[in-house]
C-alpha cells in the first residue's frame, strides 16, 4: 500500500462550532481529521504532519512558500508516493497556484478543504480528504502538477477558482473545466494539466499589491502605492486589459518610477490582449513596459510576481515569467 503524507494547515475542514459564539473556530487536529475517514485505511498508509491550524485568510505568501519547502522535504523520502494538503477554501486556490510554481517534486500533490465544518451536518471534509488521497495514489496523477480536489472533481491549480461563498460545489475552472473526476473504484483524468514554468526563489518579495479597476477610477490608490515605493503592482483591468484614462496615467507614472506593473483582467475567464489602441487600453500602455498576465487572475498574477521578484528585478526577465 502506498504511503501518503497529509499536511494540515487548518481552515473550515478543521473547525467546529464554538459553544459560546456559535461560529466555527479552529478545533480539530490532523490526527482527528484522519480518524474521521476510516475508509483511508483501505486506500493508503497515511502519515500526518501539522503545518498550522489557522483560517486560510491568515495564510500569507511567505507561509505558502515555506509550505512548498515542507512538501519538497516530505516528498524527498523514497517511501512517500504523494502529498495531500488540507487547507481553508478562501485562499486555497492561491496556495495551490504558488505550490504549482515553486515545488520541485514530481510526485502527486493534491490540495483539498471543506465548505462545512467538522461539527456541521453532512460535513464534506471527510469525503474530500478521501478523494484527495485516492487521487494522490493514482498513477495517472504523477506529473500533473498541483491538483485541487473537492466534491470528487479534480482541477488544475492554474485554472481553478472559488465561485460560491458557501455552496459545496464551489470550485470550478472557468472555460477550461476540470481535468478529472474521482469515482468509487478509480480516478479518471480526461485532460492533461498544462505544466507551468517553475519559479523557485529562496525568499519571495511580498511588497506587491493588487488593485481592481472600477468605473470612474481616478488612479488615487495607484499613486498611493507609488508614494509607498512598493516593489510591484498588479492591476485587474476591465475586459481584455482596459482601464480608465486616469488609471493609465497612474500606471505610466508607476513605470517611470521603476515599479513593475502586471495587467490582469477582472473577468472570470479570458486573457489580457492588446486588441484596442484607445486611451486606457492595454495596447495604449505597451510602450510603458507593462507586463500582461495572460489568463491569470489578479491574485494569482500577484503571487507569480512575488516569486519572480525573489529572483530578479530585471524587466525583461520578469516579463519572461509571464510569457506562458
Amino acid at each position: 500500500m502506498k504511503k501518503i503524507v497529509v499536511i494540515t494547515t487548518g481552515g473550515t475542514i478543521a473547525m467546529k462550532a464554538d459553544p459560546v459564539s456559535g461560529g466555527l473556530v479552529p478545533a480539530v487536529s490532523g490526527a482527528d481529521l484522519m480518524a474521521a475517514v476510516p475508509a483511508l485505511s483501505k486506500v493508503a498508509d497515511i502519515e500526518v504532519t501539522e503545518y498550522s491550524n489557522v483560517p486560510s485568510g491568515h495564510i500569507t505568501p511567505r507561509m505558502m512558500l515555506e509550505l512548498a519547502h515542507c512538501i519538497d522535504a516530505q516528498a524527498a523520502a523514497a517511501d512517500v508516493a504523494g502529498i495531500v494538503v488540507t487547507h481553508g477554501t478562501d485562499t486555497l486556490e492561491e496556495t495551490a497556484f504558488l505550490l504549482d510554481l515553486a515545488l520541485r517534486t514530481e510526485k502527486p500533490v493534491c490540495v483539498t478543504g471543506a465548505m462545512r465544518g467538522a461539527s456541521d451536518t453532512s460535513g464534506d471534509g471527510p469525503g474530500n480528504i478521501l478523494a484527495a488521497v485516492q487521487t494522490a495514489v493514482a498513477e495517472s496523477a504523477a506529473g500533473q502538477g498541483v491538483l485541487v480536489v473537492l466534491n470528487n472533481v479534480i482541477h488544475a491549480a492554474r485554472d481553478v477558482t472559488k465561485t460560491h461563498a458557501v455552496n459545496t460545489d464551489t470550485f470550478a475552472s472557468p472555460w477550461w473545466g476540470p481535468v478529472g473526476y474521482v469515482y468509487d473504484d478509480k480516478v479518471v483524468f480526461r485532460r492533461q494539466s498544462r505544466r507551468q514554468l517553475k519559479i523557485r526563489p529562496q525568499q519571495l518579495d511580498d511588497n506587491v499589491y493588487l488593485l481592481k479597476c472600477a468605473a470612474g477610477d481616478d488612479g488615487f490608490l495607484l499613486r498611493c502605492l507609488i508614494d509607498k515605493k512598493v516593489h510591484g503592482i498588479v492591476v485587474e483591468a476591465f475586459g481584455c486589459g482596459n482601464v480608465p484614462p486616469a488609471v493609465k496615467k497612474a500606471i505610466e507614472a508607476a513605470r517611470r518610477a521603476g515599479i513593475p506593473v502586471v495587467l490582469a483582467t477582472r473577468v472570470q475567464a479570458g486573457r489580457v490582449v492588446p486588441v484596442y489602441s484607445y486611451e486606457g487600453s492595454a495596447g495604449s500602455m505597451l510602450d510603458s513596459g507593462i507586463i500582461m498576465a495572460g489568463e491569470l487572475t489578479g491574485p494569482k498574477a500577484r503571487l507569480k510576481l512575488m516569486l519572480a521578484l525573489g529572483i530578479t528585478q530585471i524587466q525583461a526577465e520578469l516579463q519572461s515569467y509571464f510569457a506562458d
